[in-house]
């Protein structure tokens, strides 16, 4: 069975800088805002929201990895420059994974609280 969604939790202070790197670093993968509550942001395609950001009181340090598929290279090209630009770290500039799988092409910026997000695709090998 596929994951339906996940959440992140920055404490209350961090909420709305996360909420704001996340819609601009995902701009490119066409997440949108789709459901705000105090204190949560749905994020999601189709109108679906599958990715929260929820603030927590004393949330424990964020380290987590998770990947967000792209259609084409220059969706994870523009990924990782729209993450980079709006604060994040790169962890790992766009471009070819070999040691993954032969057809893999990601890119890895930390968000604000330090998790690492990926945008991922799996394209036919340029010879």
């Amino acid at each position: 069975m596929p994951i339906d969604h996940i959440s992140i939790y920055p404490t209350p202070e961090k909420f709305e800088d996360t909420v704001a790197w996340y819609l601009k670093a995902l701009n490119p993968l066409k997440y949108t805002e789709i459901l705000r509550f105090p204190g949560a942001v749905g994020l999601g395609t189709n109108g679906k929201p599958d990715f929260w950001v929820i603030a927590k009181e004393n949330a424990a340090k964020q380290d987590n990895h998770f990947a967000f598929r792209a259609d084409d290279k220059e969706t994870v090209n523009r990924f990782h420059a729209a993450g980079v630009e709006a604060g994040g770290k790169c962890n790992g500039p766009p471009g070819p994974r070999p040691q993954y799988a032969p057809e893999y092409y990601g890119a890895f910026v930390f968000d604000p609280i330090g998790n690492n997000v990926e945008a991922v695709g799996f394209f036919p090998v340029e010879k």
